[in-house]
């Protein structure tokens, strides 16, 4: 089977176009974590154990903070989507990201399960683990909807929300990388598993910016060896298969921790219309909208994008010391 598969692939995806051009399959194994840490796991970041996974985690800041900060990526990112905010916000914030179940150096969860209700879980888990009980969270994409229904879920831990270009209604999507659509499909995504053109990474990276030239070689490079780390393009395949649907958007209305929206005009996979729509279901929250930005604006133009982030903490109201226990 895995010969036929292998075949397949070569097949199959050889003739696939990305970036204007025809990508070549070569074959792909698996690539260990331990063969990926030294690029992409230098210090600050550090590996802890969270509900028998070996955690990828940066913590920086000040230590004292009472409302840290905590980020969230998307499908098939990884904590380095936020560096440019985190280097921005630790001077005054401590902000903490990590790799989800399923992507970056995290990798694939043991139980198979990729739902909704399971991230909200492992978010706090992983709060529980680092002793924080109070905290802003935001999130991109995948890690937006995560944000908001953990808001949902618990709101005594939740303080204040940041959704970037953020998931949870249910709806088709204008564009979509042409990795995700392979994931989706039950044959080919078996044949991503033993194979996966580089090219077939550029372009879906491509697909979610908004300017394409500043999409660079080492970005891309990120997004492919993260992707090849062992079990994640089965993982994806498998969160595909399970599914995200909108079945909880109407407690979006609910929502009533302070909120910021962001989005990136030029949007294609969740298209600002859909930023819309949470500003006017979330009482109080406000949108903006960068201009010539794409699904991932955090990431695109962190410069620009964290300013509107910085004057929305510096708004909050000053948060009260963290209590001992919480209850929901």
């Amino acid at each position: 089977m895995k010969t036929l598969l292998k075949i397949a692939g070569a097949l199959v995806l050889a003739g696939l176009l990305a970036g204007g051009g025809y990508v070549i399959a070569t074959l792909e194994p698996d690539r260990p974590v331990n063969t990926l840490t030294a690029r992409w796991a230098p210090p600050p970041s550090e590996f802890i154990e969270v509900d028998g996974l070996r955690v990828h985690l940066r913590d920086e800041g000040p230590r004292d903070d009472p409302q840290p900060v905590v980020l969230l990526h998307g499908t098939s990112a990884s904590l380095h989507t936020w560096q440019g905010w985190a280097d921005a916000l630790t001077a005054r914030h401590r902000v903490i990201r990590f790799d989800m179940p399923g992507f970056g150096l995290t990798g694939p969860n043991r139980s198979g399960d990729y739902s909704i209700g399971m991230y909200v879980q492992f978010v706090i888990a992983v709060m529980d683990r680092l002793g924080v009980q109070r905290f802003t969270l935001g999130g991109n994409s995948l890690g937006g909807q995560i944000a908001w229904e953990t808001a949902v879920n618990h709101p005594s831990r939740v303080a204040a929300l940041v959704l970037v270009d953020a998931g949870g209604y249910d709806f088709q999507p204008a564009s979509m990388p042409i990795g995700f659509t392979i994931a989706k499909l039950p044959l080919l995504n078996r044949i991503m598993e033993v194979t996966l053109p580089r090219g077939m990474v550029e372009s879906s990276v491509l697909s979610v910016y908004g300017d394409p030239s500043r999409v660079t070689p080492e970005l891309v490079d990120r997004y492919f060896e993260l992707t090849l780390r062992e079990g994640n393009r089965a993982a994806l395949a498998e969160r595909f298969r399970q599914g995200l649907h909108g079945q909880n958007a109407p407690l979006i209305k609910g929502i009533r921790q302070p909120t910021l929206i962001l989005w990136g005009e030029k949007d294609a996979l969740i298209p600002p219309a859909w930023g819309a729509q949470f500003a006017q279901d979330i009482a109080g929250s406000e949108l903006i909208v960068f201009p010539g930005l794409g699904h991932v604006p955090q990431e695109e133009d962190p410069a620009l994008t964290v300013n509107a982030v910085q004057a929305f903490l510096a708004r909050l109201p000053a948060p009260v010391a963290a209590a001992t226990a919480v209850t929901e």
